[in-house]
């Protein structure tokens, strides 16, 4: 796993945030007005990113 910082345009599924301690894993994206994401966590819960948000998350390394 690699830390990557993101925004709306680069999130993808598979992502982990931490969020107030937690690791959260997104299992989909909801496209919304204006490039903003709401992001769907593997717990059910959502989380809105506008275009300005950055937030760093986990990311699998790519194999070489």
């Amino acid at each position: 796993m690699t830390s990557v910082e993101i925004t709306a345009s680069t999130v993808r599924r598979g992502d982990v945030i931490q969020l107030v301690g937690r690791a959260c894993r997104v299992s989909d994206l909801l496209q919304l007005p204006h490039g903003a994401k709401q992001l769907v966590f593997e717990s059910g819960e959502l989380l809105t990113m506008h275009t300005r948000t950055r937030l760093v998350v986990a990311r699998p390394s790519r194999r070489r």
